[in-house]
């Protein structure tokens, strides 16, 4: 492939377990593999369709559920929907390469995290909140090769080496979590990702998370304080001077060179005008002199489905928010067009987001970018 233009894209897919069984019933990754093995349910092929639709080259997938062994999760996926046309334009798609790995959700933490007098090691006392290990996962899907062997995870990067980290308090000052717990939270609720992707022999750090949604609190709102320093984290790491305090899960320091080119993917869970997130932290991300925020994702569907918000054309998700973001660095890329796949009621493919059971709550959010000089 030696084409200078690239379509990247992020797109929350709800295909973790407990969207496919009655409510209340605990869910595994066990159910995700089988769907994906028969290669016939209707939400998984309408999520299959909007992909073939729009083409992207590079591809971040949030809330795929984290299933080890590729050829019982990420290859049926590819073999059993992508590759099959889901319309009748015949349209398909493949991916030859992909990059995912554990991440915190559903992992057990041995601490009441919730301080609700019930030690369950899942829910909201897991390292992040999940029934079971890996629930919410991620998965990224190239044309491109990737550099594993350049990979760089921040799953295991404890929340207090942050400076200056929102520390969450109860009503009376104190701590909201024990000290011990404190010592070993992980500041990543899934988990922060570099992945270096040869695009014509350049590498394009694509920067991946899903910063865990800023309620589902209480008052003393500890999901929206770690939200804010999720986000925060690609801020600081791509400030040289600021970046000295990261370390990754093989105890490597620091963040992203000055030279290098990015994109940063995924459901980041805040906006700037809307919602309970702390504004800055996405806000300082958004106006980082490194990161290209001149353009913003819209739709039509989005304006139709919220027609009393100024901010409804660029809204990503059916709850209305901008909430999932393709932010390119200004250094090696040029944006040719973006948008997020939201037809509204009357057009093509519309029936792929007529209501939450189709695809998904979240659409797929695509910029199209051209590499230049650098």
């Amino acid at each position: 492939m030696a084409s200078d233009q690239l379509t990247i894209a992020t797109f929350n897919v709800s295909m973790e377990s407990e969207n496919y069984l009655p409510k209340g019933v605990a869910g595994n990754p066990q159910v995700l593999s089988t769907l994906l093995a028969a290669g016939n349910h209707p939400q998984i092929k309408n999520i299959a369709a909007i992909v073939q639709q729009t083409q992207p080259d590079i591809l971040l997938l949030n809330e795929f559920d984290y299933i080890e062994d590729p050829a019982a999760g990420v290859q049926l996926f590819i073999r059993n929907y992508l590759n099959k046309a889901q319309s009748a334009d015949g349209k398909t798609i493949d991916y030859p390469y992909f990059y995912y790995s554990p991440v915190n959700t559903g992992q057990p933490s041995g601490f009441d995290l919730d301080n609700d007098g019930q030690l369950t090691n899942k829910g909201a006392d897991a390292w992040g909140f999940g029934q079971y290990p890996g629930q919410y996962g991620m998965m990224l899907l190239s044309k491109y090769p990737i550099n594993t062997s350049q990979v760089r995870t921040f799953q295991h990067f404890k929340w207090k080496d942050m400076p200056g980290a929102l520390q969450t308090k109860k009503a009376d000052g104190s701590p909201w979590y024990s000290s011990e717990a404190w010592q070993l939270m992980p500041l990543s609720s899934k988990a922060h990702w570099d992945v270096p992707v040869l695009v014509n022999k350049k590498s394009v750090h694509v920067l991946i998370s899903h910063p865990t949604p800023p309620v589902f609190d209480g008052e003393e709102d500890r999901n929206g304080k770690r939200n804010h320093d999720e986000v925060r984290f690609w801020t600081d790491y791509l400030t040289p001077t600021k970046a000295t305090y990261i370390y990754d899960d093989r105890g490597k320091k620091g963040g992203l060179g000055e030279d290098k080119i990015f994109v940063i993917l995924g459901d980041l869970n805040s906006s700037p005008v809307e919602g309970n997130a702390y504004k800055e932290g996405i806000g300082n991300l958004l106006m980082h002199p490194r990161v290209d925020s001149s353009f913003t994702p819209q739709s039509a569907g989005a304006k139709a489905h919220s027609p009393d918000s100024p901010y409804a054309s660029t809204h990503t998700a059916g709850w209305r928010m901008r909430a999932d973001y393709v932010l390119p660095s200004k250094q090696g890329f040029k944006v040719l067009s973006s948008g997020v796949f939201w037809p509204k009621k009357g057009e093509p493919f519309y029936e792929l987001v007529a209501d939450r059971t189709a695809s998904s709550d979240h659409r797929l959010v695509w910029v199209k970018l051209k590499l230049t000089a650098q």
